[in-house]
């Protein structure tokens, strides 16, 4: 949309429209200046704190066996 005609249009509303309209546009830039912090303050996974956290862990090396032995323990507490 053209300046000129958006101004024409703004200055046709009568004052309570423009002022709703001032407020509609405050409010969208709230909105996207925060989604804009957001996306900027996002870091990658691999720079998060516990990225590593169980890397020294032996018995974690192969999850899928780790799991495996979890539940054989937990279903025989539970089986009696």
């Amino acid at each position: 949309m053209e300046e000129k005609g958006f101004y024409k249009k703004f200055e046709s509303l009568p004052i309570e429209a423009q002022k709703q309209v001032l407020l509609f546009i405050d409010f969208l830039q709230k909105k996207y200046d925060s989604r804009r912090k957001r996306t900027r303050g996002k870091k990658s996974i691999a720079n998060q704190k516990f990225v590593g956290v169980w890397e020294d862990r032996k018995d974690l090396q192969d999850s899928s066996k780790w799991v495996r032995n979890i539940r054989k323990k937990e279903w025989k507490e539970i089986g009696g």
